[in-house]
């Protein structure tokens, strides 16, 4: 691994499918509508490996994609997936010297190379939406703090790689294991910032669907999604979805690291901006969630026509059961389209036979398979985190 590390003398020395060139200087903006403003941002056709982005920040990069793409289908290409980063990553990662390490309660501590970690099991893929905690930050009201992010920072891809499982095994796990916490190459940027690190429940790291992944589209991770390794975990917030993994740790106990007990948080009942001191429990599961994405706020349709609106859903930490398209007082069934698997993206689809003025306030509601329905009205939390109210537009007719 190359000791550099992503500054911007980095970003404009770094070439390759393995490193970051620098993205010249955004020419056209976006206004992502937020309520609590400033809503504009740079959208930049030329950040390396990408397509035409949201930049949230350069460093490390946050970077969002347009409601746009989610029209081209369920599998969000590489070059159009979001990309978070915490803390700094490195300008490049050499994979022939790359490590992970696993020890913590383990009876046979490793260190595996990138050919050992691929031989440890079955090579399985599967198509998972990954989503940032705090999509959609950006549109909670009142504002909150953090990146203010659209509905942008989430995508699906098809991820391949071996079972977190089959790579703990190389190790034997030990008796009296709780946890599995997972750390990469970023480091802080400032002194004394805690190091981002992840834990999830054994239980959980156990499941046959919980990887470690080097591919994403059948093609090698790019270095901005973590390249050589990451882990993915289905269904839950790519908070988890440690990149350029360097070292798995089984715990015996809880974890108190910094990421895991004091953020990524959510109160543990309903808050109120004015609440203070409240419990709290931890950022997990994603819930459903659906979109309009045929039509943007503000649109002109036909008066008296018949309307097709489509859309992208998913169910979240289970499957998606329906989506139903929601207005005043009125509601209509969509029909769903090819399914790719549990937690992925799927597409949906209406018709309004006549669309005889304006439609004010209508939206997408997606429901899972154990019950789960987006409300009406948002669950306000200081975080912004694990948004899934109705997202709706109203579109003018003439």
């Amino acid at each position: 691994m190359s000791g550099e590390r992503l500054t911007r003398r980095a970003l404009i020395a770094g070439a390759g499918t393995t490193a970051l060139a620098a993205p010249l200087l955004a020419q056209k903006v976006i206004d992502l509508g937020l309520p609590g403003g400033p809503g504009l941002r740079p959208l930049d056709p030329q950040f390396p490996g990408k397509g035409e982005m949201i930049v949230q920040r350069i460093r490390p990069p946050l970077l969002e994609a347009p409601m746009a793409v989610f029209r081209e289908g369920v599998i969000t290409p590489n070059d159009r997936h979001f990309v978070r980063w915490n803390w700094d990553m490195p300008a490049s990662v050499k994979a022939a010297d790359h490590r992970v390490a696993v020890g913590g309660a383990v009876k046979t501590p490793v260190s595996l190379t990138l050919d050992e970690i691929a031989a440890a099991g079955e090579h399985v893929s599967v198509v998972a939406v990954n989503q940032c905690a705090g999509n959609g930050r950006g549109l909670s009201e009142p504002r909150v703090t953090g990146t203010q992010w659209g509905n942008g920072a989430m995508a699906c891809a098809k991820w391949t790689g071996v079972r977190l499982k089959d790579v703990l095994a190389r190790a034997s796990v030990a008796e009296g294991a709780k946890r599995v916490r997972f750390a990469g190459l970023d480091v802080p940027l400032t002194e004394g910032a805690p190091q981002f690190i992840k834990s999830l429940p054994l239980a959980i790291a156990m499941r046959d669907d919980v990887l470690v992944a080097w591919a994403m589209n059948d093609e090698p991770l790019p270095i901005l999604h973590g390249f050589p390794l990451r882990i993915v975990v289905p269904g839950w917030f790519s908070t988890y979805w440690v990149k350029m993994l360097a070292t798995i740790e089984v715990l015996t106990g809880e974890d108190e690291s910094y990421y895991v007990a004091e953020s990524y948080r959510l109160p543990a009942q309903p808050v109120t901006p004015a609440d203070k001191d409240f419990a709290t429990i931890p950022v997990t599961t994603m819930p459903p969630r659906a979109f309009i994405t045929s039509h943007a706020d503000g649109d002109t349709i036909a008066k008296g026509e018949p309307l097709v609106l489509e859309g992208i859903a998913f169910g979240g930490n289970a499957a998606l059961a329906r989506v139903d398209l929601v207005g005043k007082g009125w509601e209509v069934p969509c029909t769903l389209g090819p399914d790719e698997g549990r937690y992925a993206f799927r597409r949906w689809s209406v018709t309004l036979p006549n669309a005889s003025g304006d439609l004010t306030g209508i939206g997408a509601r997606a429901a899972d398979t154990e019950g789960a329905v987006q409300p009406d009205t948002l669950a306000w939390n200081p975080s912004g985190y694990a948004r899934n109210v109705i997202e709706r537009i109203s579109l003018r007719a003439q």
